[in-house]
């Protein structure tokens, strides 16, 4: 852990303490692969008093995507599921978000930083102006390297994957058609995430680490 993971997380975890804002909404976003399986052998249906039975042997039928986001405050949630997620679905997921926040001064917006993050995807899939009008409603808060735990929707992503993801979905309509009822329900729930890890915690449950930088910029200092 380096003093540029401390910076983020920290930056991150203040983002997270701020009071909800209508114009200034926290918005945590990421990408999930998802695998098409399908059945080799027709499964046993479930019956009153036994569970479903199915064949060990499966199919690859290919993967799919899941872009998904979620404002932890107030439980409004967007997911969308493409056959890849390449700059141009990231730009047509974002373009969705910003309408969801039509009065907002500025979205700001939790990801990793992957290459397709940042408002190139904008400028790639997009004519100048409206990229620019769209890059103007975001502000990017990015994650540090390994520390996808930092971001809110993996919570929702693990959710998820208990409740859909865990069984063999053989098509991507399918897997769609599913996890957007799922995300319906949860969104007309409007189920917020309550967030417990704050800077105080950090700091204290990470201390060696805060301590072993500033002994190492010591030494540093001395020689």
């Amino acid at each position: 852990m380096d003093s540029i993971f401390i910076a983020k997380m920290e930056k991150i975890l203040a983002l997270y303490a701020l009071p909800y804002d209508e114009k200034y909404p926290v918005v945590c976003f990421d990408e999930r692969p998802c695998f098409l399986i399908g059945d080799c052998i027709e499964p046993i249906a479930m019956q009153t008093g036994k569970v479903k039975k199915e064949h060990y042997s499966y199919e690859k039928k290919g993967s799919c995507a899941l872009l998904a986001a979620i404002e932890p405050l107030t439980g409004k949630r967007l997911s969308q599921v493409h056959s890849q997620r390449t700059k141009k679905e990231y730009c047509l997921f974002m373009q969705e978000l910003a309408k969801m926040y039509p009065n907002a001064h500025k979205i700001r917006l939790v990801q990793d930083n992957l290459n397709t993050h940042n408002d190139s995807s904008f400028y790639e899939n997009l004519p100048a102006d409206e990229a620019f009008e769209l890059a103007q409603r975001f502000e990017y808060y990015y994650t540090p390297k390994s520390a996808s735990w930092l971001n809110m929707i993996e919570i929702e992503f693990s959710t998820l994957a208990r409740q859909c993801l865990n069984r063999r979905i053989p098509s991507q309509e399918l897997l769609e058609k599913e996890i957007l009822t799922l995300v319906k329900e949860r969104n007309d729930k409007q189920i917020k995430v309550d967030w417990q890890f704050s800077l105080k915690k950090a700091r204290t449950k990470l201390n060696r680490q805060y301590k072993s930088l500033n002994e190492d910029n010591k030494k540093f200092t001395q020689t």
